[in-house]
């Protein structure tokens, strides 16, 4: 009989345990979920934007910070910056020309310390240890994605190469609309802040609405199955080998990446880093793949992954491999791009890298990129030598 109560006793902890466990692990989900509902909303947006680890799981990359990025002598905005500033909403700008800061400057309480969202800007950072990993020749370009990620068989990204991916041309159906809760993309992020697994939600993508290797069309859970295909090809994760492979021979600072509930890293957008790291990452595609010294992304590899080969629209903007062009693009320009206005602007040929953060709300809205190409330039050109070069 003791043994009997004895026994039910501790199986009675055990059930209590686990029910507060599962108790707490529930509230943590939901306190995510809410974080993720009022992640956009305008009094809260910025701060947000410095601290997404409240709304997903996260981890530290292991990275080794380097020489810090030399200061030149300071070069003032061009006319017209301040008020482009207040109405993007930028949070940070760092303007590097041959390789030392021109400028710097923070907004909206955020300072250079501030670990941001990358958004998409993240997409350009993985084309990066791709190059490495074509380089030697782990990965190959028109490798079928199911080579390396078998669990996509049978869904809509079967029959499509890493270079279709790389490209958005995978063919894939999906709502892009960050404004419809009900769209794709936001039904990816609620995966994602309730623990849920994107490889899962990506291999139950079946439809499609046009052939592999067609037309071009934003899609950015291709870029989720890059890193599929990555973690498949190399049996690692994708941050230890960005870590290993770029952030540490380039010198980086902190730096964190979102994950899923399996510990997946969020590929497509959940880098976050100081503004001024992301002008090292734009200072390693400007000196052609070269940082501290080192040769770390082959220099073939920048120049054909930030040409625009992908099948957009004539007279649209260009896309390379997770690269974008302005539709007038000039020699040597390329840009990362995310959502809510994060900007890499990258012009080889004048040798100036501009890092951008902002919350910016209205930044769908028409001429918006335009407006910002359009400054992007103006600083590049106010560069002492650098006009027309």
């Amino acid at each position: 009989m003791r043994k009997w109560t004895r026994r039910a006793g501790i199986g009675l902890l055990a059930l209590a345990l686990t029910a507060g466990i599962a108790a707490a692990v529930m509230r943590e989900e939901i306190a995510r979920l809410m974080a993720v509902n009022s992640l956009f909303e305008p009094d809260r947006i910025v701060e947000n934007f410095s601290h997404m680890d409240r709304a997903f799981l996260s981890v530290a990359l292991a990275t080794k910070p380097g020489d810090p990025l030399p200061d030149a002598a300071p070069v003032p905005l061009p006319a017209g910056a301040g008020d482009w500033i207040a109405d993007r909403a930028v949070t940070g700008i760092v303007v590097l020309h041959d390789g030392a800061v021109t400028h710097e400057s923070y907004y909206l309480g955020t300072g250079p310390d501030d670990l941001r969202i990358s958004w998409s800007v993240a997409k350009s950072a993985l084309s990066l240890l791709v190059g490495t990993l074509v380089a030697d020749g782990t990965l190959k370009l028109d490798d079928p994605v199911v080579l390396h990620a078998p669990e996509l068989m049978g869904s809509a990204y079967d029959g499509t190469s890493l270079r279709d991916v790389l490209q958005m041309e995978s063919g894939v159906e999906f709502d892009e609309d960050y404004f419809d809760p009900d769209s794709d993309i936001n039904r990816m992020g609620r995966v994602i802040a309730l623990g849920g697994a994107l490889d899962d939600f990506t291999a139950e993508l079946k439809a499609r609405d046009r052939e592999p290797g067609g037309a071009w069309k934003y899609v950015s859970m291709d870029t989720h199955v890059v890193g599929m295909v990555v973690r498949g090809a190399t049996g690692r994760p994708v941050a230890d080998l960005l870590a290993e492979r770029i952030l540490v021979p380039a010198g980086f600072g902190s730096v964190t990446y979102l994950t899923d509930g399996e510990g997946v890293h969020f590929v497509l957008g959940g880098l976050n880093m100081t503004t001024r790291d992301y002008a090292r990452l734009g200072l390693l595609v400007a000196q052609g793949g070269v940082m501290q010294g080192r040769q770390i992304v082959p220099l073939g590899w920048i120049d054909e992954s930030t040409a625009a080969s992908a099948n957009t629209a004539d007279g649209g903007l260009g896309y390379g491999y997770q690269w974008w062009l302005p539709a007038d693009a000039r020699p040597g320009e390329v840009m990362g791009r995310g959502v809510y206005g994060q900007f890499l602007y990258i012009d080889r040929t004048r040798d100036v890298v501009i890092a951008v953060n902002a919350a910016d709300l209205g930044f769908r809205e028409d001429g918006v990129l335009e407006d910002c190409v359009e400054m992007f330039r103006a600083i590049a050109d106010a560069q002492p030598g650098a006009k027309g070069a």
